[in-house]
């Protein structure tokens, strides 16, 4: 798999189960990437949703993906801490200029005191349904979540201390 170099401008696209694009976000500057790690960042950067609406993020962020786990976080630099949003997802794949992951409906919204919540519960249930995930999907993506709690709980990864922080002070070298 070929990969960005840091400093490239990417998308970021994600999509459904059945192949369907859910979300795309615009622009988002590479800071590290290998076969299998890409951590980029954003901000106030376009979002197009499927129905064609769009939004603006609102704060810079640090969105970390790896192609060993079934996750991607994305770190909320807000002015009362950092919040982490965290999809279950497939591995991502890099093709034409955008990093590509399905997304599995289950996120995990954590504070800055660490505290979390596991939210979409229910729209993964009706997902899991309707686009028939196959049992082997089901099972990869309750370990996955269980290893992303332990993750958060540890502060190991992106959640360990200085993560965001680095990470986004490289980010501003990048920046005009």
């Amino acid at each position: 798999m070929l990969v960005p170099k840091p400093g490239e401008k990417i998308q970021i696209h994600s999509y459904k189960h059945n192949g369907n694009i859910h979300r795309i976000w615009e622009e988002t500057t590479v800071l590290k990437s290998t076969q299998q790690l890409v951590i980029g960042a954003n901000d106030r950067t376009l979002v197009t949703e499927s129905d064609g609406r769009t939004w603006v993020t609102r704060e810079p962020a640090i969105c970390y993906f790896d192609t060993d786990y079934w996750f991607n976080v994305i770190g909320m630099i807000r002015e009362d801490g950092v919040y982490f949003y965290c999809n279950v997802s497939s591995p991502f794949v890099y093709e034409d200029a955008a990093i590509k992951y399905i997304d599995y409906d289950l996120d995990i919204k954590v504070f800055p005191d660490m505290t979390y919540v596991l939210l979409d519960e229910d729209e993964y249930e009706n997902h899991r349904i309707e686009m028939n995930y196959p049992k082997s999907i089901d099972s990869i993506l309750k370990k996955n979540l269980n290893y992303l709690t332990q993750l958060i709980h540890q502060r190991k990864g992106p959640f360990a201390h200085d993560f965001i922080d680095n990470w986004y002070e490289r980010y501003l070298m990048y920046r005009d």
